[in-house]
């Protein structure tokens, strides 16, 4: 149940990731005949890996009835991290999609990438086993305030990840702002290099 729970919401940040970050090449037919707003292609693909998702909570489902747990009413902001997941990978994938077009071998290291930052999310262990005077530092990562939100609020119980959560978030607008920046900079040039 703690894996799983973990998983889920990771395997939804990971694939939108890489396929948000392989999007324009991916597509480079269509970018190169016909002028459109370029952000329309990585955002499909983030969009796109919610079908996954929604695919494993069905899933969920049987195992929360097999295992008795009901779940808390903090279910309710569950869309709210979906969303935020969604964001992080979003801004992550612009930044690296943006470099994949100009650096082709960018692609060889998304994976690389994406295995590391799996280790550095609390997916097999809680949040909690780092010291508490390395947290906020820990938190950076903004996939830690996701998971541990995301477990938190299927079960309910102890206290909100609230600190970890409001870190989260600033590093996701933060990443968010600086991929569109990136992105928008780099998009007229987009054509030239596929």
């Amino acid at each position: 149940m703690f894996n799983y729970s973990g998983m889920i919401v990771w395997q939804l940040f990971a694939n939108a990731l890489t396929e948000s970050s392989n999007s324009l090449l991916i597509d480079k037919q269509l970018i190169t005949k016909v002028y459109f707003p370029r952000l329309i292609v990585p955002i499909s693909a983030v969009l796109a890996s919610l079908l996954d998702f929604l695919i494993s909570l069905l899933v969920f489902g049987p195992i929360l009835i097999h295992y008795r747990i009901v779940p808390a009413p903090t279910t309710m902001i569950l869309p709210l991290l979906v969303i935020l997941a969604l964001l992080v990978a979003l801004g992550v994938g612009l930044w690296l999609g943006a470099l994949n077009v100009k650096y082709r071998d960018v692609r060889y290291t998304i994976g690389f990438l994406v295995q590391f930052w799996f280790l550095a999310t609390p997916i097999a262990y809680p949040a909690s086993v780092v010291p508490g005077r390395w947290r906020i530092l820990y938190a950076l990562n903004p996939m830690v305030g996701i998971v541990e939100g995301f477990r938190w609020a299927l079960r309910g119980n102890g206290n909100a990840p609230v600190l970890l959560l409001a870190v989260s978030f600033c590093v996701t607008i933060a990443v968010l702002t600086s991929g569109l920046y990136y992105f928008r900079k780099m998009e007229d040039t987009f054509a030239d290099f596929i």
